[in-house]
């Protein structure tokens, strides 16, 4: 979405907020509205709050939120925005004025998106010139982390509409669900107010409490939600014949009276029940202090995932993969000029990687040498398709040299040279520069093992890959030895 550069946000609350903080996160400006008061203030707090996580799962790449500006101008958000995502309270004549005002003073091709979590985008598209570019971008609290982002068309919204805001959105790391038919509550708040509905009837009839039902879910289908869902579970749950075992087995029951779809009355009674026990079981903590708990196991779950390539580990997958093809990753051409250490990847130093003494961390010396190892893996013909047939390299050693110090966007270039290949081997030297002064900070030398992943052994090179490597190599076969490559840790005994 290069034309994209500007997002608008329209109001600030918890969800208006974690749009600002991901938007921000993702490289776009924000401006943004809203008529409470003190909402600039409120805000910036947000959004400081939800930047630590942004840079622990590495979008955000300074150590504070860049600016943002804040209007109470309607008219100036809508001229000023290349996109316009609505977070307003779900009254349904409040979202239509907004989006009539909108729709007046925003010029005819921007996207006006509103993240309401049920209303249907005819009924808010009604009374607009151009209703075509008006929808539903509903996404999941926190904003600035969850991935889905359920997509609705109303009756006029066009086709473009919604391919164009996919884009836009899936820049921002998040796994779109184009919702098929417009319906109430769309998807995914229908399955959790079901759960919500059966959970309040519990609560009133003193069955259990809020702290136990939360552990209901948590130490039981709440893990397998995180990456299989109902339908997957249930699925494995018939055993070899699958659903249709299951449902023949446990589709009886379904008939006897366990839930009740319809909601109770909520009564004073339900509601002290529900809040006493939510209290207890925050145990003293601020919102703020279990809104950076959440963030930090959803990061950690999302990681976990990354490697299997399912649910929400996939969008993260996916996004980074983006990220690196999207900067100048490109691929060995023949008449390429490899005379010289290769010039394949440039970064700086991310907030994440720096540790209490404000300087990037032994550990993250590794990540950043990880990437510029998957910027030769690109280069020479290895990525998503590469690995999905079978094939991969592993690192099988690793020797690296702390050479000076570095601290928090900071800019970082790194070259690589081929130092020894064979039919199945590869050994390599990366070396880490200051980008601005030239200054060495620190070198690694690798050896890795090109394998067939699913008989987990060692196996040769594909040719494609192998014609790269080869030729590269041939290249640097007469170029200086680095000082640091084959270095032993020792200490000298005195004489």
């Amino acid at each position: 979405m290069s034309h994209i550069k500007t997002v608008g946000i329209l109001s600030t609350g918890v969800i208006g907020a974690g749009w600002a903080a991901r938007v921000l996160a993702r490289g776009y400006d924000v401006i943004a509205s809203d008529p409470g008061q003190n909402a600039a203030e409120i805000l910036q707090s947000k959004i400081d709050n939800a930047w630590p996580a942004l840079i622990k799962i590495g979008w955000a790449k300074t150590t504070t939120p860049p600016a943002i500006r804040f209007t109470d101008d309607l008219e100036e958000l809508a001229r000023t925005a290349d996109f316009i995502q609505e977070s307003a309270p779900e009254n349904i004549e409040l979202k239509r004025k907004l989006h009539t005002e909108l729709d007046r003073y925003a010029a005819p091709d921007v996207i006006i998106a509103s993240s309401s979590s049920g209303l249907l985008p005819s009924e808010i598209q009604a009374d607009c010139r151009h209703p075509k570019r008006v929808m539903i971008g509903h996404p999941f609290n926190p904003v600035y982390l969850l991935p889905l982002c359920e997509l609705v068309a109303g009756s006029k919204t066009s086709p473009e509409t919604i391919d164009r805001a996919e884009v836009f959105y899936r820049s921002l790391a998040m796994h779109t669900l184009r919702v098929r038919k417009e319906v109430e509550a769309y998807l995914s708040d229908r399955l959790q107010e079901a759960l919500w509905r059966e959970a309040l009837h519990i609560i009133d009839e003193g069955i259990a409490t809020p702290g136990d039902l939360d552990a209901a879910i948590t130490y039981g289908p709440g893990l397998r939600w995180a990456f299989m869902g109902t339908f997957k579970t249930f699925h494995l749950a018939g055993g070899n014949q699958g659903m249709r075992h299951f449902m023949k087995q446990f589709g009886p029951a379904l008939k006897l009276p366990w839930s009740k779809l319809q909601a109770p009355e909520l009564s004073d009674e339900l509601i002290d029940k529900i809040v006493t026990g939510c209290e207890t079981e925050s145990g003293g903590r601020s919102i703020e202090q279990w809104e950076q708990l959440r963030d930090n196991c959803l990061i950690d779950i999302m990681r976990t995932l990354r490697p299997y390539n399912v649910a929400s580990g996939q969008t993260l997958a996916h996004d980074e993969a983006n990220r690196l093809t999207s900067q100048d990753h490109q691929r060995w051409h023949k008449d390429d000029d490899i005379t010289g250490p290769l010039a394949l990847h440039t970064s700086v130093v991310e907030p994440g990687w720096i540790d209490y003494n404000a300087h990037m961390t032994e550990a993250a010396y590794l990540e950043a040498f990880g990437w510029a190892s998957d910027a030769l893996f690109r280069y020479i013909g290895i990525d998503e398709t590469y690995r999905a047939k079978g094939n991969s390299f592993y690192t099988v050693e690793t020797h690296i040299n702390y050479i000076k110090e570095v601290s928090a966007g900071e800019p970082l270039r790194f070259t690589t040279q081929l130092l020894g290949l064979d039919d199945k081997r590869l050994h390599f030297f990366h070396a880490m520069y200051h980008g601005l002064s030239g200054d060495l900070l620190c070198t690694t030398e690798q050896m890795l093992l090109h394998v067939d992943m699913e008989a987990q052994r060692a196996c040769a090179i594909l040719p494609h890959v192998s014609a790269a490597l080869n030729a590269i190599m041939s290249a640097h076969r007469s170029l200086q030895v680095p000082a640091q490559v084959g270095h032993q840790m020792h200490i000298k005994p005195k004489t």
